[in-house]
């Protein structure tokens, strides 16, 4: 394994944002960001999440890139490496991507299907009944699909920070932006005449999303809506599963680590805000109010085709490159997740990317297969502490979202906050000379509230009354 003066580092400040950016713009910003504003009072979940954005997303993140460059260890080592009595927290933050990795590039996979599906012109059969429900509980159409992506993944990483990451960052990114940019754009100038003869419009979708409603307003509901927003941000930046610790300990020392953090912060934000724009107006407008309950899977792969489908000609085009810049986001986010558990085997083991790569590949192609069992042959329903219900896919979520995650946060925090002291991270950001804006803020953030939030978090998920 290369020394680590010889530890491969990003070639620019540019590749290194786009890279950390790719990371963060990923499903949870297309199909969970635009279904909890619809749900969540609209203007009102917007200004909590842009506050918790400059103020919690600021800190995890911080906290992490300078975690990763001041050790120049992947995430198994880098917490140890401040303070051996929390070595810990890498071997959790490790194995977190080990987890999600699997189930993400069988989402992948099904992104890939549709993408395929629409660039031929089969868009309308993505709109039939029960469709999107056979296609993921068939024996082994899925798992084709999901080796695919998993190969597209591996070949990104067998190449590289520069040759690979780093570089195809600067390809994907740019080019996810503008179809974001594009979609959203057009869905704003769409009508529909439904046949109840009530026309609907993107404008007025979009006034749902950014207009505040304080309809049933409440302490309790108040609260709920900082929990999702707090919840989407932190699985939206990739914090506490070791990517960012690992992609800081690839920024060279003379880069300007907080203009990066900025860069990150707003790129993120603004792909978040650009999804809902691009998806609740399509859907108010072709489905009503009705269609603003859809999350997730349901959201993606039922009822966005049907929207298509409503647009008629053009709905096609626009299906086929809705689908492309999914599989860019799908694409950017799971090339840091597998580098991260590439780069914990590498520093473990001390072999080289290629061994490690080849690992990891063979160990994410097993668990995916069994991902996939889990729509047919290995199907169950589990009630989870939340009071959801899941199968295979859903459990692995829980487990490494909901609970590991969450951990490792609380457990940086800690460490940070109180046992090496923010000072630490302090030093390292402004070590090239930049200046650390919102210092006395991210002292307060990472000793107290951030903390507390995380706990408050992780009880919520774990089934036990806050409030």
């Amino acid at each position: 394994m290369q020394q680590e003066k010889k530890r491969n580092t990003f070639a620019g400040s540019i590749g290194f944002v786009l890279a950390a950016a790719g990371s963060a713009v990923g499903l949870g910003n297309i199909w969970r960001f635009p279904y909890l504003a619809a749900k969540d009072g609209g203007g009102m979940f917007l200004a909590v999440y842009l506050v918790l954005a400059l103020t919690f997303g600021f800190t995890l993140l911080a906290s992490e890139l300078a975690i990763g460059r001041k050790t120049r260890r992947s995430a198994i080592h880098a917490y140890g490496q401040l303070n051996r009595r929390f070595g810990f927290l890498g071997g959790v933050a490790a194995l977190v991507p080990l987890i999600i990795l699997p189930y993400y590039c069988v989402i992948g996979g099904w992104v890939l299907k549709y993408f395929l599906v629409y660039i031929t012109g089969r868009g309308a059969e993505a709109t039939a009944e029960g469709y999107f429900t056979g296609f993921i509980s068939a024996p082994v159409e899925p798992v084709i699909l999901a080796l695919a992506f998993i190969l597209l993944v591996a070949f990104i990483i067998y190449r590289g920070v520069n040759k690979g990451i780093e570089s195809s960052s600067k390809l994907i990114m740019p080019a996810l932006l503008v179809l974001v940019m594009g979609i959203a754009v057009f869905s704003l100038t769409i009508s529909h005449t439904d046949a109840a003869g009530e026309t609907r419009t993107g404008l007025q979708g979009l006034k749902i999303l950014v207009v505040p409603s304080f309809e049933g307003m409440s302490v309790r509901a108040f609260f709920t809506i900082l929990m999702d927003a707090m919840g989407q941000l932190f699985y939206s930046i990739s914090v506490a599963m070791g990517i960012m610790v690992t992609y800081g300990s690839y920024v060279q020392d003379d880069a300007n680590l907080g203009k990066s953090i900025r860069q990150i912060e707003i790129f993120d934000t603004l792909v978040a805000f650009l999804a809902a724009v691009m998806i609740i107006p399509a859907v108010y407008t072709f489905m009503g109010s009705e269609g603003m309950s859809a999350s997730g899977p349901s959201l993606m792969f039922i009822s966005l085709p049907k929207v298509f489908e409503a647009m008629g000609g053009v709905g096609h085009v626009v299906g086929c490159l809705f689908f492309l810049m999914v599989l860019f986001a799908a694409l950017t986010s799971a090339v840091s997740v597998m580098e991260t558990v590439v780069a914990s085997i590498m520093e473990q083991f001390r072999i080289s990317r290629v061994r490690a790569t080849t690992i990891e590949m063979i160990l994410t192609v097993a668990m995916a297969v069994m991902v996939c069992f889990g729509y047919n042959y290995a199907y169950f329903d589990l009630l989870l502490p939340d009071g959801t219900h899941a199968q295979l896919l859903d459990l692995m979520d829980y487990i490494s979202n909901k609970c590991l995650m969450p951990v490792v946060a609380i457990g940086t925090c800690i460490l940070i906050g109180w046992v090496v002291r923010p000072q630490t991270v302090i030093d390292e950001i402004e070590r090239s000379g930049c200046v650390f804006g919102r210092k006395k803020l991210y002292v307060a953030m990472i000793q107290v509230i951030a903390p507390v939030l995380l706990t408050v978090l992780l009880l919520k998920s774990l089934g036990l009354s806050v409030f």
